[in-house]
């Protein structure tokens, strides 16, 4: 039988197929915490990458952004070496963490780990981005490297439409859907302004693409994310079979523990499946207090002291 993820420990993710994480999801009842931090800066906490100290404060997934499928680099773990920099000695001392899999990451926090690829329109796919396009080459190759999910979705700036979206979706998951959770939407407007970032018909194409879960804003994110309009699509992708993430994608994540909360308790009040609380605090990650309070406010000390304490041993 499934566990919940709340229950969920690391020796059962790792037994889990695709199938049964979704289950596992379901079952939590809006419980889910998934944390995405940037692997390719300094680590907030000298000695531990952001996704173990997102996983410490209490995560139940861990999305790894702007993570290079062509070179992998995750900073703060210990595998090669910066280059030189002349007059930055203590620099050079620090682990850069090359060629990282993500399966080398799922082992030290012993929880389910995916990455964003982005759909971006294919005039701005620049040599130095190829690696983080959502076409089906790099979505296979982060299959290999363990990823056990894809978020399709588009930072700021990146000119990411629901058009490339879908059409991403829809290629990869005709490749790929049996292997890989495929989460696709956007939480803000990737460049392209406050129009058209979720709608409707949005949540149709996702799902008819091949989408497992469909992404949207949390309410009291972006400009008319209210709870109801969150809530409506929420419904309607629930009535489509498919799971659910609010997202906090707008650097609210490193505002104060009262803003957080709110918003937590506004996407839980949407019925959403996931909870994303974004990595634009410090450094890359939210602030580690955020993560914890987001956690507490959605499902109380028990549920996150047990996620923040259970050894990846168990």
């Amino acid at each position: 039988m499934v566990k919940r993820i709340l229950d969920a420990n690391a020796s059962d993710f790792r037994s889990m197929s695709k199938a049964d994480l979704l289950e596992s999801i379901r079952l939590a009842e809006g419980r889910t915490i998934c944390a995405e931090v940037v692997c390719t800066t300094l680590p907030l906490i000298d000695g531990v990458t952001n996704a173990e100290l997102a996983a410490a404060c209490g995560a139940d997934m861990i999305t790894l952004n702007v993570y290079d499928v062509l070179h992998p680099l995750v900073m703060g773990y210990r595998k090669g070496e910066i280059p030189a920099l002349p007059g930055f000695p203590i620099l050079n001392r620090l682990p850069a963490g090359i060629d990282v899999t993500v399966s080398e990451v799922k082992a030290l926090v012993g929880r389910p780990v995916g990455i964003n690829l982005e759909p971006v329109p294919a005039e701005m796919v620049s040599e130095d981005y190829r690696g983080r396009v959502a076409t089906v080459e790099n979505a296979r190759r982060a299959a290999e490297l363990g990823a056990d999910y894809l978020v399709l979705t588009g930072n700021p700036g990146s000119g990411v439409s629901t058009q490339t979206i879908a059409q991403a979706t829809s290629e990869i998951a005709a490749a790929l859907g049996e292997r890989m959770i495929l989460i696709a939407g956007k939480m803000h407007g990737a460049g392209l302004g406050a129009a058209g970032i979720v709608s409707a018909d949005a949540v149709e194409e996702f799902a008819a693409a091949g989408a497992d879960v469909i992404l949207l804003p949390a309410p009291g994110t972006t400009p008319g994310a209210t709870l109801e309009t969150i809530k409506a699509l929420v419904d309607q992708a629930h009535g489509l079979d498919k799971l659910t993430m609010t997202a906090i994608g707008t650097s609210q994540e490193g505002s104060d523990e009262d803003t957080v909360r709110r918003i937590a308790l506004m996407s839980k009040m949407t019925g959403a499946d996931i909870l994303h609380i974004g990595d634009a605090g410090y450094s890359g990650i939210a602030s580690p207090e955020n993560i914890i309070a987001f956690s507490l406010a959605i499902r109380g000390r028990r549920h996150t002291y047990r996620r923040m304490a259970a050894s990846i041993n168990r």
